[in-house]
């Protein structure tokens, strides 16, 4: 397979979307190129069943009909291996074994027909999961859950499966919004740029958490300082680093207010 193309969108309640390229043995390359799967991450409350897949030509802008990819429960954020070869699904339900938390899965992708064979699932070790990111080395993946305000790391398999939380921190705290911050809401987990630290963004405490990063062991730790404050009632929600690496951005959920972070890359 190709280069990834990967877009989200920013409400939890709306899909979100990562895709893998498909290279057709149909076409010559200068067309494959333009050909990808885009796989669609859903709420399984109704009549979805999980992940969905469609053909994405960008020469067109043509979409095909989703098919389904792979059954998962809730999985309302995907995040893609760097090999291109697997896919991670969060799921917003009770954790596999009778543990508690949400639900991590692993699956092998198909780059023929872009359905997705279900590899092996672990505990988030919280609740409501809602946002990943697969570090660059493809050692580590880490996950932000949001009803019980906590981060973890899991490390990778050779063959992409999953192995249990090799690292996990519990938020604590309350902000100003009596309905929204009564208690921490980890909203994203963010690997910088040069794979040394992870940014977590928590919507409950008004805080951006900065962890530093061991991808090879797939573990997390605070970081000195541990984090930095946004503006009282924010609920900063997702981050993003710019592509010059020494600024980064913050959107927020509980108000209007949009945030500038300055980065210190020495710490």
């Amino acid at each position: 397979m190709g280069k990834i193309i990967w877009m989200n969108f920013s409400r939890r309640s709306l899909l979100s979307i990562a895709s893998a390229s498909l290279l057709p043995a149909a076409l010559p390359a200068a067309k494959a190129s333009k050909n990808y799967w885009v796989y669609f991450g859903t709420y399984t409350r109704k009549t979805s069943k999980g992940i969905y897949v469609a053909r994405l030509d960008t020469a067109t802008g043509k979409v095909s009909e989703p098919q389904l990819a792979g059954e998962v429960s809730n999985p309302s954020f995907l995040a893609i291996h760097p090999n291109n070869r697997n896919l991670y699904a969060v799921s917003e339900m009770a954790a596999p074994g009778g543990g508690t938390g949400g639900a991590l899965t692993a699956f092998r992708i198909d780059a023929s027909s872009g359905k997705l064979t279900r590899l092996n699932t672990v505990s988030t070790k919280g609740s409501g999961p809602c946002h990943i990111n697969v570090d660059k080395t493809g050692h580590a993946i880490v996950v932000a859950n949001y009803n019980s305000g906590s981060a973890a790391a899991m490390a990778l398999n050779a063959d992409g499966t999953l192995r249990e939380s090799e690292s996990f921190v519990q938020h604590k705290g309350t902000s100003i919004d009596r309905q929204r911050q009564q208690g921490p809401h980890a909203h994203s987990a963010n690997i910088s740029f040069d794979n040394r630290f992870v940014i977590v963004a928590d919507l409950g405490l008004d805080q951006v958490l900065v962890y530093k990063f061991d991808p090879a062991k797939a573990v997390i730790t605070p970081n000195e300082p541990p984090f930095t404050r946004v503006k009282p009632g924010s609920g900063p929600r997702h981050f993003v680093f710019h592509p010059k690496g020494r600024h980064a951005y913050v959107i927020n959920e509980t108000s209007k207010f949009r945030c500038l972070i300055s980065v210190d890359e020495r710490r």
